[in-house]
C-alpha cells in the first residue's frame, strides 16, 4: 500500500473525517505532521501545496489536496488505485 502522509492540526474536523475515509480503505498507518504544533512544519506545507488549510495528503508523491478532495478522488474511483500503487 502507498505511504500516506497528512498535514494536520489536532483539532480539525476534516482532518478526522479524512482519516476515518483512508481508514475505510485500509490503510493502517498515516504519517501525520502537527503543523499546529510546530510552525516550521505549516510553513512547510504551505511551501509544498500552496495552500493554507489543513487537511494536506499525500499518497506517495502525490498530492492528493484536503479532505473534498479526497472524497471527490474516493467517488471518482481513483483513491483505492492510488493507495494500491
Amino acid at each position: 500500500m502507498a505511504k500516506v502522509t497528512m498535514y494536520t492540526t489536532g483539532v480539525c474536523p476534516y482532518c478526522q473525517m479524512a482519516e476515518r475515509l483512508l481508514r475505510s480503505k485500509g490503510v493502517a498507518e498515516i504519517d501525520k505532521i502537527r503543523v499546529d504544533t510546530d510552525p516550521a512544519r505549516r510553513e512547510e506545507m504551505m511551501s509544498r501545496t500552496g495552500r493554507r488549510t489543513v487537511p494536506q495528503i499525500y499518497i506517495g508523491e502525490r498530492h492528493v489536496g484536503g479532505f473534498d478532495d479526497l472524497a471527490e478522488l474516493d467517488r471518482e474511483g481513483g483513491l483505492e488505485p492510488l493507495l494500491a500503487a
